[in-house]
């Protein structure tokens, strides 16, 4: 996986079943070390099991709109090409970890700290451009000035990391490149992959244009043939300057397959290897389980009609009521049809296998904190702390046979060396403490609060309410999978408003924000021990607004008796605590609308009325989420092997532009502080590795107490895969190893891949 760093973090993800895919739940360290939640799914086979030549055909959504993975719409299409093509000089392991790439690196280190950071790069003395010239200097000084930020005629889309770097020269041979940083930088790692060559980012004119639809230098296992944009074709071919070990196909075809076309594609045998939705996956694993049974099948259409019903539909068919017999006669031939027909596919995609695993991903549930009621901290953690995201996860994992663990940090996934769940700064799943923070808040129970038509949750008319139609005032009875309009949960789905149970009083929450920066400070100052490290900080007086004033956390309800009762929907001035919930409607999103439906269920035990908004896919992030249209959304953020350069966008406190907007940089949820943005300052350029470790702890742990973002669990992965396929399917954190890709050969089971092996 290549290191896309903010550009690949610029936009979340919409995936089908939850929000998905370009490019780490909360297993925490064991004595055996960090590792991941669900091991990668590939059929690992050595190499010299693996038959040489044929074609493999590899759906990807689109074709990507540039083929430089440097500008701002590149995707995961740009991605794969360029992993196939390009040079990798780090790769990730099956745990995220970078590991040097032996086809191009002989060493790559850190030579000199003081007075300036200095790496040296010794490169594989075979390692040539297709046009037969070496990789060197030149290659890496001319990715160094298009991506440092300096020249705005080359249209990038990120500079983090190259904007350090003072210099890039050749070392003492052509094999080696000297790059000497102004500003100490960790996570040098990232950098120079994917390498261009000069040709490509010598000019903005080539940069910006030319290695949008072609590359016609490359140095990977492949080489570009063709980009058929009409047929959605892209031809990699055998590199014939290739050095390494060498590619298993003769041909990899990314074909494009819009997601809802997958079924198709499959059925049809267009592809061997296919991202798909659980459903699909599902009927995958039936197909598989009903080879060879006989009569028909137990599931599809008709599958689950009662004995009765099927009755009185043939009686209505073959009754005296012309009418209603002619359409029950034309209902049960429809039927008939879709029955052999879904038989018929069921019985193609059994041609494939579901290999599944953890995608490093994680699907987030984000706060709004701009306005409204989630502008009060202590709104958002009564939020925060009235979901089970246990629950949540075993709604999406569980049923997939996957692990259904909550992710426990912002900024690493668990197997990854930076990965510690940091969660306990915020607190666990406690009802009774996100009442007592709402009530401080001054929201409390009132039957008569007003709540205006097509509002928002300020009480606002909503963006786009005029010709809404909201559920429980049009008559419909869809409810939660309808694909449009706007309900209000526990009154337009038939629930019952009433909430039982006692309220805390409000003085008992008072001391809950200082109760809680201090518990997010010791979270993060622990070490791998769980002893406390007593730093600067540790006690108050740190710096101004890190620190709420010394209090106590909210009694549990057993401490409370005199607790006032929760009646029904809370209220402050009149209006209802109503939180506007966007959702998309589309094809393939069922998933997460069933956990944005749980998420309303968790937050009317605390009083918190949810106003689903359900609005077309195609505009859910971009319309709603990046322009800060919503209370409450769930979108997913890619993992990353280098969380200090990666995560500060994210997270960054928001400041205001020249023109009086406000600059969020990719921080949609608004919410942010000096202190985080300082650790994350701190720990890009510290080169100790324990010591930036504890950095990132400590800035996890910030961004957990000031509940802008709640990770919920990490996002399943599932592969369609023809049996045969080997070493390629759900690859987890690691980054495909093209020239490994291939077919079985005749009689050859998958086994252990040796990567050392090469046949």
């Amino acid at each position: 996986m290549f290191h896309d760093g903010a550009r690949r973090r610029s936009v979340a993800l919409l995936t089908t079943g939850v929000l998905a895919l370009p490019a780490v739940a909360a297993c925490g360290a064991s004595e055996e070390g960090n590792v991941p939640a669900a091991a990668q799914d590939l059929a690992p086979t050595p190499r010299d099991l693996v038959a040489n030549g044929s074609t493999l055909t590899w759906a990807i959504d689109a074709v990507p709109g540039t083929l430089n993975a440097y500008q701002a719409d590149a995707d995961t299409g740009t991605t794969r090409v360029a992993g196939a093509v390009l040079p990798a000089l780090f790769t990730l392991d099956d745990k995220g970890r970078p590991q040097a790439n032996p086809d191009y690196l002989e060493s790559a280190e850190v030579v000199e700290r003081e007075p300036r950071q200095v790496v040296v790069y010794r490169l594989n003395q075979k390692a040539v451009w297709s046009d037969g010239r070496e990789i060197g200097a030149p290659d890496f000084a001319a990715q160094w000035r298009a991506l440092r930020g300096k020249d705005p005629a080359y249209w990038t889309a990120r500079n983090a990391g190259y904007d350090r770097i003072a210099k890039v020269e050749r070392g003492k041979d052509d094999l080696e490149v000297q790059v000497t940083f102004d500003k100490p930088y960790a996570e040098w790692r990232s950098l120079f992959t994917p390498l261009y060559p000069k040709d490509v980012m010598g000019t903005p004119d080539s940069f910006n244009d030319s290695a949008r639809t072609t590359l016609k230098n490359t140095a990977g296992p492949f080489s570009l043939k063709k980009v058929d944009r009409k047929s959605g074709d892209i031809t990699l071919v055998r590199n014939p300057r290739w050095w390494g070990d060498q590619p298993k196909l003769d041909q990899l075809v990314f074909r494009k397959v819009a997601p809802k076309n997958r079924t198709k594609a499959l059925t049809a045998g267009r592809v061997d290897l296919a991202q798909v939705a659980p459903g699909e996956a599902e009927r995958i694993s039936l197909a598989r389980r009903d080879k060879g049974a006989k009569g028909p099948l137990a599931h599809g259409p008709g599958a689950g009609r009662a004995p009765a019903d099927a009755l009185m539909s043939w009686a209505i068919a073959h009754g005296t009521e012309q009418e209603a017999a002619e359409s029950e006669q034309l209902a049960r031939e429809q039927t008939r049809e879709a029955v052999v027909a879904y038989a018929a596919e069921q019985k193609s995609l059994g041609a494939y296998e579901v290999r599944k695993a953890l995608e490093p991903s994680f699907t987030q549930l984000a706060l709004n904190g701009a306005d409204g009621p989630l502008a009060d901290e202590r709104v958002r953690r009564a939020v925060a702390r009235a979901l089970d995201r246990k629950e949540l996860a075993e709604t999406v994992l569980k049923p997939l046979g996957l692990p259904a663990q909550p992710v426990g940090s912002h900024l690493a996934l668990a197997g990854q060396d930076a990965y510690e769940d940091a969660s306990d700064a915020l607190g666990s799943q406690d009802t009774a403490e996100a009442r007592a923070l709402l009530a401080e808040a001054g929201w409390k129970p009132g039957q008569g609060a007003a709540r205006p038509k097509n509002a928002g949750a300020s009480g606002e008319p909503a963006e786009g309410a005029e010709g809404e139609e909201t559920v429980g005032d049009s008559g419909n009875e869809d409810r939660p999978g309808d694909d449009g309009g706007e309900y209000i949960v526990g009154e337009d789905d038939g629930k019952s408003g009433a909430r039982g149970g006692p309220m805390l009083p409000g003085a008992v929450a008072a001391g809950q924000g200082a109760a809680l920066w201090r518990q997010a400070d010791v979270v993060a100052r622990q070490d791998g021990d769980g002893k406390t490290e007593q730093g600067a900080h540790a006690q108050q007086g740190g710096p101004p607004g890190a620190y709420a004033p010394k209090g106590t956390a909210a009694p549990k309800e057993s401490e409370s008796p005199g607790a006032e009762g929760a009646a029904g929907p809370l209220a402050k001035d009149g209006l209802a605590l109503t939180l506007r919930f966007v959702v998309p409607s589309g094809a393939g999103s069922e998933q997460l609308r069933a956990v944005a439906d749980k998420i309303a269920e968790q937050l009317e035990k605390i009083g918190v009325t949810t106003a689903m908004k359900k609005v077309p896919s195609s505009g859910y992030f971009t319309d709603h989420v990046a322009s800060g249209q919503y209370d409450m959304a769930l979108y997913s953020w890619p993992g990353t092997a280098y969380p200090a350069t990666d995560g500060r966008p994210i997270h960054a406190k928001p400041v205001p532009a020249a023109d009086g907007s406000l600059n969020v940089a990719q921080n949609y949820t608004r919410v942010g502080t000096d202190r985080i943005d300082q650790l994350f300052d701190q720990a890009v350029g510290e080169l100790d590795d324990g010591a930036r470790k504890k950095l990132i702890k400590e800035a996890d742990a910030r961004i957990w107490a000031v509940a802008g973002a709640i990770p919920l669990y990490q996002r399943p992965e599932l592969v369609a895969a023809r049996p045969s396929v080997a070493n390629a399917g759900a690859f987890g954190f690691a980054t495909p190893r093209y020239q490994d890709i291939g077919f079985l050969k005749k009689g050859a089971k998958p086994g252990k891949q040796d990567r050392k092996s090469g046949s």
